[in-house]
């Protein structure tokens, strides 16, 4: 089961940082390759929240994948799972879930990246390349964050909270 954490400070407080991963309709200013996000349908406090991230391929193709927030622990913690099954990503993935984490710490927020994805059949033997690209994914989405906040600031070094 690929595991891939990533952290970085980010120079904004935390209600800031929340306003941001906790709103769907935000992951195209952050989340990799998410050209737009479409038919959000909210619940209280987050929990159960619906919504579609269409995503931009590199050979410029959209596809779509449909996610549910798991959790909303307000301003610390926030969690989604994508629906695997009947999508192009069932024949890789029997489960993805992502997780993020806030923290005050001097100077902003320490935020917290994880995804755990579960491989179906034989993309198992691949498990150190999703590994690898998710590692990637993360430490862009945390790039993008940071310069959501920090227009000016230069690629950090990322830490692996493993």
């Amino acid at each position: 089961m690929p595991r891939a954490r990533r952290t970085r400070l980010i120079g904004a407080d935390r209600p800031a940082v929340w306003a941001v991963v906790s709103d769907p309709y935000q992951l195209p200013r952050w989340w990799p390759k998410v050209a737009r996000v479409e038919t959000v349908q909210e619940r209280s406090r987050g929990s159960g929240t619906l919504w579609t991230k269409v995503l931009k391929t590199q050979a410029g193709r959209d596809v779509r994948a449909d996610f549910r927030c798991l959790y909303s622990k307000r301003e610390t913690a926030y969690g989604w799972e994508q629906e695997i099954e009947g999508s192009p990503f069932a024949k890789v993935f029997r489960s993805s879930v992502t997780r993020i984490e806030l923290a005050d710490a001097d100077g902003g927020t320490k935020v917290r990246l994880e995804a755990n994805q579960r491989l179906r059949g034989m993309s198992r033997l691949g498990g150190f390349m999703v590994k690898r690209a998710t590692v990637a994914q993360l430490n862009e989405a945390l790039d993008a964050l940071a310069a959501l906040f920090e227009p000016a600031a230069a690629s950090q070094e990322h830490v692996d909270a493993a």
